[in-house]
């Protein structure tokens, strides 16, 4: 029997880029899926209006879920995915967004992909980017502060293809609601990659803006803050350290008369204040995210019904 499959797709105020993205999925999706596919568009309480019916799709149907307000990209893809894992029998549902940049045609690699490392989570993984060099410049940067801070390395980002076993568990992880990719690092669920390339937007501008991307990677470091609080402490230990040293070598300069009046007691002072600050407040935020940790936290699959307006199908 041939595998089914669910595509979850939100969107915000992007109906001409979405009915563009129909029409490849259409296209490009070998018929063996495509027969098969049931797209689930997470309308995430667009204000514009649907003008134009939906493009041809030869698969079994199109639903649309509306929200009751705006959440935003990753509360609106973990929605989509609670709502399948409850209403939806599928083999395998894919996450991809709605502008086009993420290429249907990548769909058949993730499949194929998939079928060779059963159980696992895969992801599209970016080949090369498309973008000015400002956004690679920064995406770089955020790279290494990940790898910094969490010790983890990511390299992908929502497009991705999850195994029936493993949407039960995904749905269970309260992260995702924050950050979907980082809330999969977080909770060990296995996952693999596949090298893909970044297709361009299909209409319209991407309303993605600077500070947009700082909050989404902050929202990646923020679901192992458990992690990045501690190696912040850590570091913190070990600044204290160097500012000890540093203290100890001016006493000393100061006990054999090489120190220049006024100046020891001054920095020395400085570094003190400086190190019992960091120390402080890397200890404060530790207890805080242990104190996070004692809290019940919000379940998607749990609470994700308090946010969806209406189903709308269309054949």
């Amino acid at each position: 029997m041939p595998e089914s499959f669910v595509i979850i797709i939100p969107q915000f105020n992007d109906w001409e880029a979405l009915n563009l993205l129909i029409s490849k999925i259409d296209t490009d999706l070998e018929p063996s899926i495509l027969q098969n596919t049931t797209l689930l568009i997470i309308d995430d309480c667009s204000f514009k209006e649907r003008t134009q019916p939906f493009s041809a799709f030869g698969g079994k149907e199109i639903k649309v879920l509306r929200l009751y307000r705006n959440l935003g990209h990753q509360k609106a893809i973990a929605i989509g995915l609670s709502y399948a894992a409850e209403n939806l029998t599928a083999d395998k549902v894919i996450v991809m967004d709605a502008d086009g940049e993420d290429d249907p045609a990548d769909i058949n690699k993730l499949a194929a992909k998939s079928l060779q490392t059963p159980g696992k989570i895969i992801f599209a993984e970016r080949n090369k980017r498309r973008e000015n060099f400002v956004f690679r410049f920064f995406y770089v940067i955020y790279k290494m502060v990940f790898k910094l801070l969490t010790g983890k390395i990511i390299t992908f980002g929502n497009f991705s293809l999850v195994p029936k076993e493993r949407l039960q568990n995904l749905v269970r992880v309260s992260e995702i609601w924050n950050n979907y990719p980082g809330g999969i690092i977080k909770s060990r669920i296995p996952y693999d990659s596949v090298l893909t390339d970044r297709a361009t937007r299909l209409a319209g501008e991407s309303k993605m803006n600077f500070v947009s991307l700082v909050l989404h990677g902050l929202s990646a470091i923020s679901v192992m803050v458990d992690t990045t609080a501690v190696r912040i402490l850590i570091f913190s230990i070990c600044m204290s350290g160097v500012a000890i040293g540093f203290i100890v070598f001016i006493i000393f300069l100061k006990i054999i008369g090489n120190a220049t009046p006024g100046w020891a007691s001054t920095l020395g002072s400085t570094l003190m204040i400086l190190m019992l600050q960091s120390f402080l407040i890397s200890l404060f935020l530790v207890f805080m995210v242990l104190q996070y940790r004692s809290q019940q936290h919000f379940i998607p699959a749990v609470h994700y019904r308090d946010f969806v307006e209406k189903v709308d199908t269309f054949s």
